[in-house]
This record gives C-alpha cells, structure tokens and sequence, in this order.
C-alpha cells in the first residue's frame, strides 16, 4: 500500500509549461479526461502519433497538446493540435471542456460538420479550425461570449455568414469556403472587430452600410466573391483600415475622388477584376504607406497617376488589363516618378493602350524590380536597353506588342530569370545563345516574330526548362537532339517553322513531355519509335510534314494520349491496331498519307467524328459510317494476280505522268509571270489590272506607316490605287509562309463567286513578281473606313479629352449581328454553291461608314460546288488547308482537326455574338480551369445577364430620349436576353444541335424587328 501510495505522488508531479507542478491526483477532474478521450477515439488516423501519450498511465494535462490552468482544479484551458496530419471528426464532446480558452485544431484533416456544441464554451476566445475539410453550416456561437479570434477558413463550409456572432470578436476569418447570402448588417454591432475576411466564397449583393460602424478594422477582404452594385461609400469612414481588398468582384463604377483623403492608413488596396471605370483617384498619392496597388482587370482610363512615385513604399503595382494610355512625353510621366519607388518589386502595365517607345528612365526603376509585365500593348522600337539595368529580373514579359530588332546577347546574363515572354512582335534575326546561360528558365515564349536560324543546341543547358514555344517563326535546320534531354521540358511547340531533317530519337528522354507540337515544317524520315518512350504525351502534332514510313507502333504505349494528328506526310504502311487500345484518345488525324489495309474497329476507331482518314486511297473496312470498301482476300486465280501485280506498276506510272505534266505547266505559268504581270485568272478578267509597282507606289513602297492590319498569311496596306484617288485595301500575302499561296487561291476562288451586301467588296487581284523576281500575289478591296469588329470593340477614342472605349448601342450592335448572320446564310445556303468561311472573328468583320458589317478574309474557306449541300449538318473537310479557324472561335468538333462543316461557322458566329455584347474575348484570362464564355453566359442565363454583358449596354439610349429609363432597360434587357439565347444554340456542344444559318438569321431579323418596335 506504501508502494502504491508512493507512485500514485510521483505520477502527480508532471511537467506543466516547463515548471514542477502539482496538477492532482491520476483520477482528478475526470470529465475533461472523458471528453478528451472521446475527442481522440473520433480520430481514424493519427500519422505523427500526437496522441500517443492519452491514456491513462499519465495525467491529461500532460498529454501532447493539452494546457491546464495552474491551479486547483486543474481544468484544461488549451487544445492544440495544430499541423499534426489528424484525420476524422471534430467530436462534441469538447463542448464539455468548459474552463477551455483555445481550440486550435488547423491544417489537419478533419471532416463532418462544426459541432454546436462549441457554442456553449463561454470561456473561448480563440477557434482555430483552419484548413481542414470541414463541412456544413457554421454553428451559433452567441454564447461564446469572450471570444475573439474566430478562423475557419480554407474548409467547405455552406450557408450563410451568421447574423449572431459574439459580441467582443476582434478577428473573423472565414476565406476559401462556400459560403453564400449577403454580408450581414448585425456585423455593425461588433465595434472591436478588427480584421473581417471572407474572400473566395459566394457572397452576394453589397457591403451594408453599417459598416461604417466599424472604427477599429483594419482588414477587409471580400474579395473572390459575387459582390455587386458600386463602390460603398461607407468604406470611406474606415480611416484606420491597413488592407481593402474588393476583387475579384462584380463591381462597377467610379472610385470615390476622395479615396486616399480618407483612407490615409492604406497598405494593400486590391480593386481587381471588376468593372470599375473613370481615372484613377489621383488622392491615392495621400495614402503614402501603400505597398500593394492592385486595380487590374478593370476599365479604368486616362493615364497613370503623374505623381505615383509618392508611394515610396510600393513593392506590387498591378495596373493590367485597363484602358490606361500612354500616347506622348506627359503621359509617360509616371515611369520617372516610379523611380522614387526603390522596393518595387513587380510591376505590370500590360493590357493597356500603351503606344511608342518605353522611356529611357526604365533603367532607373527599382534594383529590386523581379517582375515586369509590359505585354499587350502598342509599344515598338527596339528591345528596351533599360532592362540592362534590372538583373534580379525573375519575370519579363513583353509578348504581344510590335518591338522590333533583334534580342541582345546581354539578356543572357540575367542569372534569375525564369520566364521570358517576347512572342508576337516583331523581332528579327537569330536567337542568341546566350540565353542558354539563363540556368533558372523555366518558360521560353519567343514565337509568332521573325526569328531566323538555327536553335543554339546549346539550349540543352537549360535544365529547368518547362515550356519552349518558338513557332510561326522562320527558324531552320535539325530540332536539336540536345532538348530532348532537359529532365522538365513539358511542352514544345515549333510548328510553322522550315526545320527539316529527321526527328532526333533522343527524344524519347523527354519523359516528363506532354505537348508535343512540330506541325507545318519540313521534318523527313520515320517517326521515331522512340517516342512511345515520352509516357507523359498528351497532344502529338506532325501534320504538314514529310515523314515517311510507317506510324509506330510504339505510341499506342503512351496510355495518356488524347491527340494524335500525322496528316498530310508521306506515310505508308497499315494503321497499329494497338491504336485502338488508347483510353484517353480523343481525336486521331491520319489524313493524306499513303496509309493501307484494314482500318481497326475498337477504341478510337468507333467513333467516325473523332476520326479522319480521307486521303488515304488504300485503307478499306471499318466502321460502316466511314463508307469505305469492304476488305476482301486477294483472289487466287493468276489472272487476277497478274492484274493486281500489273495495276501496282501501272498506277504508279500514271501518278508520275500526271505529276510531270503539272510541274512543266507550272513551270509554264511561272514563265509566263517572269514576262509580264497579269490579274490573277482565278477572278473576272473584266475586273481592272494592277501591277506590282503599281501596289509598291500606292503603299508608299510597303511603307510601315501605311499598314492597317497583319493577319495570318500577310500584311494589309491602305492605299490610293486607282485615278479616283480613294483609299482601298490591299492584302499583300507573305508567300514564305506555309500555306500562303493556298489562302490566296481559296480567297479568289470565294470571291469570284460570291456577291452580296454583307460580304467585303473585291477590287482586283494581282498575281505578278517583285522588283526580285520572286513571286508576289496581292488582292485589292474596298477600304472600310471604320476598320475590323475587333477594333470597334477594343480600340478607344477620345471625348472630352477622358480615354474610353467607344461607345456602342444595343441597336447598332444587333444591326451588325444581322449584318454577319446574313453574309453567313448567303454563304451557306444561297450560293450556287455551299461555302464554309471557317475563321469567323471579329479581326475578319469589317465596318463601312454607316456602321455595316462586312464578311471578310476567305484564306481558309471552304468551297462546295454541289448547291444541295447546305444542311448545317453537312460536313465535309479540304486537303488544302491545314488550320482550321482561331484560337477561342473554332468549333469543338474541329479545334483538333476535326470535320469543318456549316454547323462550325454556325458555332463561331456564336462566340463572336458573345463578344459583342459582353465586350470580352474569348480567350480572356478569366476563361481558364475549365471555364469559358460559352459555360459563363450559360451560368449566368437568364437571370444575371446583366451583370455579365459590358455595362455601357444597358445605360441611357441617347437616340430615345422621349422614352423613360426603366422603358429603355426593360426593351434592352429583353432584346439582349433573346439575343444571347440565340447564341447559346449556336453554341452547342455538337454540331446536330446547332441551328443552321437561315433559323438563326431569320431569328435575329424578327428580334430586330421587336426591338425596334419597343420605341
């Protein structure tokens, strides 16, 4: 008993908080030991054995993670637990630790629900239950009067924000949930609330203006939500807040004037992702302890604040996608006042209307600058000198603007750059290879300029690269075995390139690769078997090569393949049936080869649209929708096998005949072209005859300041071409690039056939030889004076000296719908013959005086003579062209290469529909994870339309001022409701659902007429 007794003491003395305690007896205070016990057997998976030590041989106030008070009786006052990898649920039970200050269970796994039982602990002040997976509604804690922090963020929440939160909370943290309803105005009556978060959940309407009840907060965050409605004023009342994030959002109008005056205090201000316009509040400048601006995503114009060099402790300047303008010397003020700012760290003006060339003081910004964004705008020159001057550069981007010039060796000795972004300029001569010194590069975006040369094969040295994207260029020579052995290369695009040779079968150690892009060069050879070795493949193109040989077999071990496209090469042999066996194969394009024999039935080759095999006169068998020659055995007589034997020679020979005989006429023709100039025959020999001096003098000799347009296979000029002196449009064609002379055939054969009020007007063509003797091909149209869709949509212009985009009403964008629907039914259904335009976008939509649209731009059309077919359930394909439409307008069925038929211009007449009343492309950031315009208008359909068309749409009509506003808004609304439901037809998944031209311009006309009648 003396033993007994003894151990019973020595048990009682434990370690509490790093003193010698007593904290009672073994058996003392059971019910939190009960409660804690229950808590642990609610855990099913305990992986760094945190509860290891609950159980009975010590006390539970020496447990992992258990506090008890100091004196007797020793209740436990503290729970946590945090970042211990704990899974299961939160068990009730802790609802009896009555005494318990903290509960701080974050980052660990726990499910099920919040227990209510939590709201009875009127001693907690602090609920960490962050990052776990919780679930359900958040329960009452009114009664949980003392306490102060409240995180439950990053779980799964639902419902609504609680009306009743307790009364002394000083910091509520519910971000990264699904949290939906309103902002509750009862937030009002906590005056010590300190910070409120509730970013990226689903809130809705506005912030209340009992907010302004708050004198204490210092942090609001409601971003990545479905606010709506202007900026609250009542924000203006929180002089002491620190943070104000309100994007991404649905927000609109103007920012306060007075918003720095009155928010002196500001550190991070986020109005990003809104539809927020007018200038930016110069007041701004009197918050001078701001160190995150971040108002991208918005439209705001004018220029960038003069003075913005005044917040000197800016580190993150974020001012893309705005309508913001640089034009002159005093617009560009603000790149010399950002000199002041000497901790920036990442600034972004990309997305604007910035013109000309960057200003000197570029290299006096920041020595700590590491990520500049200058992409999307109209900037020019050469490649920015100043950028010499910023070598802990991590990020530069300046796709998408018109540098020219070549890149400068320097660049390479920028040691911590990881993305380098030049594509879609114009730079020119070799790459240089010294970037293959940039040790960290992880995405090399140099595509769609002029870049010419070899790639360096030094450029293997670039261990962490990720992404190479060097196509549209004129790169040449042998793709360099040397890339293929980067261990992070993922995805390679090279295609519309000249590299010839065969495919290095090093390629097969890029096992980390899953795009693989080489289409339109002039690669030879076998394909390598060794690419059956790149088990990470997803998306392999090597159309319009001249591979030969047959497909390997080895790629049907790529179980990840979703798209395989080796069209228009020289290919033979039988189709692998292991083919068949790829899962996750989605579209298979081996068209125009000299493929043979049997065409498997299983897998892939089930289904006919996912296929294409035309152009390949040897296979027989198949699916019985491909209408192919049932495959028979060789018969066994001799005669037949002489036959066979003597059709195998003679076929050949007939096929070299015929081909002889076309290369003497085309030697013939071009003879002919060396001699004199003449009008392209595939146009009326009535039409007037120009010369190419004649286009040389009427753009000035090609002159840059005469160019109006670039497009995929040329350049538009404006010009005075005939004695009438006006201006028309001439499309001179790049015939270096591949498929140019195609585009330039398929136009006039369009073109000669077609007439009509919605279609551009065709002048002449000039088929003929430069002042080099090298071919030159031009077609010559009516100048429309108002430009293409896409500018009308984006470009701006001035009124009363503020930059704005222009102003488009409801009728005068139905009008030009109808316009494009009409041009598209003549095309499709009023022809002598069925024509496909096949890259239908706004760049391709061209506007006269009075606002009427034409068609244009028929390089990738397609031409069907026979007049019957015109269903838009018609579908037929052309060996001619390769690429079939844009980027975010071509139709699903033929965004890999698939069937172009009616239905796919029905489809990107649709999109283009979208874009013209929400004003947002379809390839806008916003589209990404699955997400894009089709899906958001459909989300937002019927009932928040409003909220998603550009807002200048609904605003006053200023050509019905007799009409009151709510008359106007409701005639609006309904006539954009239809219209958008229209375009959500055209825009269905497979083509058979789609209406065809004649249904939907017939629609339009009768909504127009509707429309119209509402005044």
């Amino acid at each position: 008993m003396k033993i007994t007794t003894i151990m019973q003491f020595i048990l009682g003395l434990i370690v509490c908080n790093g003193h010698v305690i007593i904290c009672g007896s073994l058996y003392g205070n059971e019910t939190d030991q009960l409660s804690l016990l229950e808590f642990k057997d609610a855990i099913t998976l305990d992986p760094k054995q945190s509860l290891m030590s609950w159980n009975d041989s010590t006390h539970s106030c020496s447990w992992e993670g258990v506090h008890c008070r100091m004196k007797n009786p020793y209740r436990v006052t503290s729970l946590n637990l945090t970042n211990r990898g704990l899974v299961g649920q939160i068990s009730p039970s802790l609802g009896n630790l009555t005494f318990l200050k903290h509960l701080l269970l974050p980052t660990n796994g726990f499910t099920g629900t919040i227990p209510p039982s939590l709201g009875h602990l009127h001693r907690l002040q602090n609920l960490y239950l962050s990052n776990n997976t919780l679930q359900g509604t958040i329960p009452s804690l009114a009664n949980c009067s003392n306490l102060k922090a409240l995180w439950l963020d990053r779980n799964q929440l639902v419902g609504r924000i609680p009306a009743d939160l307790p009364p002394y909370l000083q910091v509520l943290q519910l971000p990264v949930n699904n949290l939906t309803g309103t902002i509750p105005a009862s937030l009002a009556n906590i005056t010590v609330l300190n910070q409120f978060n509730v970013a990226f959940n689903n809130i809705e309407g506005n912030i209340p203006n009992e907010i302004a009840k708050l004198p204490a907060l210092h942090i609001l965050n409601v971003g990545s939500n479905q606010l709506t409605g202007m900026f609250q004023q009542a924000i203006l009342n929180l002089s002491t807040l620190v943070t104000l994030n309100l994007g991404p959002n649905h927000l609109s109008g103007e920012v306060p004037s007075n918003l720095g005056n009155s928010l002196p205090s500001l550190q991070n201000f986020a109005l990003a992702n809104n539809f927020f316009h007018g200038k930016i509040p110069s007041s701004l400048i009197n918050a001078s302890q701001i160190h995150i601006f971040d108002i991208s995503k918005n439209n705001f114009t004018g220029s960038v604040l003069p003075s913005i060099g005044k917040l000197s402790e800016l580190t993150w300047l974020n001012l893309e996608f705005n309508k913001l303008q640089a034009r002159n010397k005093q617009d560009w003020e603000f790149m010399n006042s950002l000199t002041n700012c000497t901790k920036l760290n990442a600034f972004s003006v990309e997305g604007n209307h910035l013109e000309g060339q960057i200003p000197s003081s570029l290299s006096n910004l920041s020595i700590q600058l590491q990520h500049l964004y200058l992409g999307r705008n109209q900037l020019e020159g050469g490649f920015p000198s100043g950028i010499a001057n910023l070598p802990n550069m991590i990020v530069l981007g300046m796709n998408s603007n018109r540098f020219t010039g070549t890149i400068p060796q320097w660049l390479g000795a920028f040691k911590n750059l990881q993305i380098l972004g030049l594509a879609d300029n114009i730079f020119t001569g070799f790459i240089p290879s010294s970037l293959s010194n940039l040790s960290q590069l992880a995405y090399l975006l140099l595509d769609s300029n002029q870049f010419v040369g070899n790639i360096p094969p030094s450029f293997g040295k670039l261990q962490n690269l990720e992404i190479l994207n060097m196509s549209s260029n004129n790169l040449h020579g042998l793709v360099p075995m040397e890339i293929f052995r980067i261990p992070t290369l993922r995805e390679i695009y090279l295609s519309f390139n000249n590299f010839d040779g065969q495919l290095p079968t090093d390629i097969g150690n890029a096992k980390q690769l899953t795009n693989l892009e080489l289409s339109t060069n002039r690669l030879s050879g076998d394909i390598p078997s060794t690419l059956g070795e790149c088990a990470s493949l997803e998306d392999i193109k090597l159309d319009w090569n001249v591979f030969s040989g047959s497909i390997p077999t080895s790629l049907s071990k790529i179980s990840s393949l979703k798209v395989l496209s080796v069209s228009h090469n020289n290919i033979t042999g039988s189709i692998p049936v292991s083919l068949g066996n790829l899962q996750y194969l989605e579209q298979l394009d081996l068209s125009f080869n000299h493929l043979e024999g049997e065409v498997p039935k299983e897998g892939i080759f089930k289904n006919v649209t996912a296929l294409r095999i035309e152009g390949n006169h040897g296979l027989c068998g198949g699916a019985l929708q491909l209408h192919l020659m049932a495959c028979s055995v060789m018969p066994s007589n001799s005669r037949n096998h002489k036959l066979f034997a003597v059709l195998k020679v003679l076929i050949p020979i007939a096929c070299m005949v015929s081909l002889a005989m076309v290369v003497l006429l085309l030697l013939f023709w071009r003879g002919r072209h060396k001699r004199k100039s003449m009008s392209s025959p595939s146009l009326d020999r009535s039409l007037p005859k120009v010369s190419f001096s004649d286009i040389a003098r009427a753009t000035e000799g090609f002159s840059t300041s005469s160019i109006i347009g670039r497009g995929r296979y040329g350049t538009v000029y404006q010009g005075k071409l005939f004695q009438d002196g006006s201006y028309v449009a001439i499309k001179v064609f790049n015939l270096e690039t591949r498929g140019a002379p195609n585009s330039f055939i398929a136009e006039c054969n369009v073109l000669r056939n077609v007439r009509h009020r919605n279609l551009v007007p065709i002048l002449t063509a000039c088929s003929s030889i430069d002042s080099n003797g090298n071919d030159f091909k031009a077609l010559v149209y009516e100048f429309m004076p108002r430009g293409d869709l896409h500018g009308l949509l984006y470009s701006t212009q001035d009124y009363e000296s503020s930059l704005d985009l222009i102003y488009i009403t409801v009728a005068q964008r139905l009008s030009i719908v109808v316009d494009i629907a009409d041009a598209l039914e003549y095309l499709h259904h009023n022809n002598q013959g069925t024509i496909v335009h096949c890259d239908m976008k706004p760049s391709n939509i061209l506007l006269d005086d009075n606002m009427t649209a034409h068609v244009g731009d028929f390089g990738l059309a397609r031409f069907v003579v026979d007049s019957t077919v015109s269903s838009s359930n018609d579908s037929y394909s052309a060996s001619s062209i390769a690429i079939n439409g844009t980027i975010g307008y071509v139709a699903p069925e033929c965004a890999t290469g698939g069937h172009i038929s009616t239905a796919s211009d029905v489809y990107s007449f649709g999109i283009v529909l979208f874009e013209i009343f929400l004003r947002k492309r379809p390839t806008d950031d916003m589209f990404k994870d699955g997400l894009n315009i089709v899906k958001f208008v459909e989300m937002n359909f019927p009932a928040r339309i409003s909220e998603i068309i550009e807002p200048e749409v609904l605003q006053d009509q200023p050509e019905f001022p007799e009409k009151t506003l709510v008359a106007v808004k409701e005639n609006d609304l309904d006539c954009v409701s239809s219209v958008l439901n229209i375009g959500l037809r055209c825009t269905k998944s497979y083509p058979n659902e789609r209406p065809n031209m004649q249904e939907v311009a017939a629609g339009l006309h009768g909504i127009k007429e509707a429309y119209l009648r509402g005044y």
